[in-house]
């Protein structure tokens, strides 16, 4: 199973990145998909989740109604969109796939089972 997370960069508070995930190696359309971040010096984060029909998704009330995640079960693809970025928005994102649809998982990163590299995203003041 490969997750190859893409789209990661510098821009400038305000301004908008969207983030991809390729998946390869799995039955892409059956995992609930989600990220997580972590920025410098702190622990791994929640950022959102969308299972595998799109019918439940979770955000993280710090990216609420800025970011959006949606996937393409077509292209094996999940991504995140993030406008109004914020300084406090850096970290490395890492896209994750789960086995488990029940959204009381969604936030744990226990509870996925195949992670990406991660994408590097820095947003400066």
């Amino acid at each position: 199973v490969q997750l190859q997370a893409s789209g990661g960069g510098l821009v400038q508070a305000g301004g908008s990145l969207r983030l991809s995930c390729a998946a390869s190696g799995l039955t892409f359309s059956t995992f609930t998909m989600g990220w997580f971040r972590q920025a410098p010096g702190k622990e791994r984060e929640f950022v959102a989740a969308r299972n595998w029909s799109g019918g439940s998704t979770l955000y993280a009330d710090s990216v609420k109604g800025r970011f959006t995640i949606s996937r393409d079960n077509a292209e094996n693809t999940v991504y995140l969109q993030m406008n109004s970025l914020k300084p406090e928005d850096t970290a490395v994102y890492y896209c994750a796939a789960s086995f488990l649809s029940d959204s009381s998982y969604y936030t744990a990163d226990g509870g996925y089972t195949f992670w990406g590299q991660g994408t590097l995203v820095t947003v400066s003041s």
